[in-house]
């Protein structure tokens, strides 16, 4: 999905690049454990289904869906923080999906994640010192003194005071222990970082410094992040690329800005006419698409289109045959009826509504 480039005056078109994560079928399945089923033999919920995505080098790849759609589940599964039911994943041409622990080491120093609640995420009992310095403990990387020279710099980097190594989590705000968690993940200097909805436990005006503060780290470590959040204008200022995931499927890929102006799949725009709007004339006039119906039980998924019950675009042929991602372009979406630029998306009440009053 990535676009050919070439060389200035070669008129040759180079391949496209290889990307440093590669997912592939990617499907994960939970067993329902509680109550009746405590004996192991309940339903299944498939929280991801069959994912394909790919995830470039040096790029930010946003994923946005509602809650449940199992964002947060993929992003475990890409970490290997979850064992697959099905499918493959590769990092760095290396195919991962069966190493055990042991193989894996290594490779965590490559892959790191920020964690959403840094409430949770952080060891209450431990200083900040030793939680920054855990990554470098585990992989042998250098003396007691010389990690706490290294965590210093790294509290001073996330803009955190270094003589405060000493202190508790619970001596910090949110943003400050989010802060704690980036350092933490920058330890080993990886090549990828995963965001699982870094700033949704924040403040509006803390997540605008965490978010330049990702940026910044971005450009000076050459980082590659995938970016999970709730919020669509968070995702559009820090991604490249944005998959959109509905029902533990991928329904839309897009480069950030195309998929923003130009939706092609009924939820995307969906969700783009229900986010907020700063300017309140802008607000006033924008219509907004209210879907119809309810979403499906993870556990009784319909034959088709899971989509389908909500679209207002759907027909027939939605309910009996499921779309496959299809490519076009730098783009790709999953649906029978992709929107157009002249389409119109019905509301709610029956009030037809073009596609550029949802932006």
């Amino acid at each position: 999905m990535s676009a050919v480039s070439s060389p200035p005056g070669s008129g040759e078109a180079l391949p496209p690049p290889e990307p440093m994560l590669r997912l592939r079928g990617v499907v994960k399945d939970f067993q329902d454990r509680r109550g009746v089923f405590a004996s192991g033999r309940g339903p299944r919920l498939r929280a991801v289904d069959g994912v394909d995505l790919e995830v470039y080098r040096g790029e930010t790849l946003g994923i946005v869906g509602e809650t449940g759609c199992g964002k947060s589940t993929l992003a475990r599964v890409m970490m290997r923080l979850l064992t697959l039911t099905a499918g493959s994943i590769e990092f760095d041409g290396q195919d991962i999906t069966r190493y055990h622990s042991r193989q894996l080491r290594p490779l965590r120093r490559e892959m790191q994640m920020v964690f959403q609640d840094p409430y949770a995420s952080l060891n209450p009992r431990r200083r900040v010192g030793s939680i920054i310095a855990d990554p470098l403990s585990i992989h042998r990387r250098g003396s007691r003194e010389e990690r706490k020279v290294v965590v210093q710099e790294l509290m001073d980097i996330v803009g955190l005071n270094p003589e405060h190594y000493q202190r508790y989590p619970q001596e910090f705000s949110g943003g400050q222990r989010q802060r704690i968690g980036v350092a933490r993940a920058l330890a080993l200097r990886p090549k990828l970082v995963v965001c699982d909805e870094p700033v949704s436990a924040l403040d509006v005006s803390i997540q605008a410094q965490l978010i330049n503060l990702l940026l910044e780290l971005q450009n000076e470590f050459q980082l590659t992040y995938v970016f999970i959040a709730h919020d669509l204008s968070v995702v559009r200022h820090v991604s490249d690329r944005v998959a959109v995931m509905y029902m533990g499927k991928l329904v839309e890929v897009a480069n950030a800005d195309a998929l923003y102006e130009r939706p092609k799949h009924p939820y995307t725009a969906s969700l783009l006419s229900a986010s907020p709007v700063a300017d309140p004339d802008l607000a006033a006039e924008r219509s907004r698409v209210v879907l119809s119906g309810e979403a499906p039980s993870p556990f009784d998924l319909p034959a088709g289109c899971r989509f389908y019950p909500r679209c207002p675009e759907a027909q027939d042929v939605c309910r009996r045959s499921e779309p496959e991602l299809e490519a076009s372009g730098d783009d790709a979406v999953a649906c029978h009826f992709p929107l157009s630029a002249s389409s119109v998306l019905v509301r709610k009440d029956g009030a037809r509504t073009r596609r550029d009053d949802l932006s």
